[in-house]
């Protein structure tokens, strides 16, 4: 059974992103295996209810980062990609996202508890897909 997409159209967060980020979350996780045929754009547009654009934009996103083979009448293919080594930059640039995203939810009044306790869950996952 293909992994569930959702996005929140109320969400401040343009939709085009949600669907880039839920996709590498996917595809990350190895929910998708290359080869794998993901829906075509018009697909996975009215599965949303977003306009066709929107999903292209993410396939082209996804495409660009060597995740996604684009087709046109041959679909959405998923790659075998290696995994890049990170750069000081890249590490910066997460440590500055994750301190965004922890002032984020804590302004929306999740405790350090909850915080820590997510991340733990997080990490643990990590660990578990990594020895799996």
């Amino acid at each position: 059974m293909p992994p569930v997409l959702r996005i929140d159209l109320a969400s401040s967060v343009p939709a085009y992103r949600q669907i880039t980020n839920a996709l590498r979350a996917h595809l990350v996780a190895q929910r998708f295996q290359p080869g794998d045929q993901l829906p075509t754009v018009r697909e996975l547009a009215l599965d949303l209810g977003v306009h066709h654009n929107t999903v292209a934009e993410a396939y082209r996103i996804l495409s660009d980062e060597g995740w996604l083979d684009l087709r046109r009448r041959r679909g959405v293919t998923v790659l075998e990609r290696p995994r890049p080594r990170a750069s000081a930059q890249a590490v910066a640039l997460f440590r500055r996202r994750l301190e965004e995203l922890t002032a984020e939810v804590r302004a929306h009044g999740v405790s350090e508890e909850e915080l820590v306790a997510e991340l733990r869950q997080l990490a643990a996952a990590l660990t578990k897909e990594k020895r799996g």
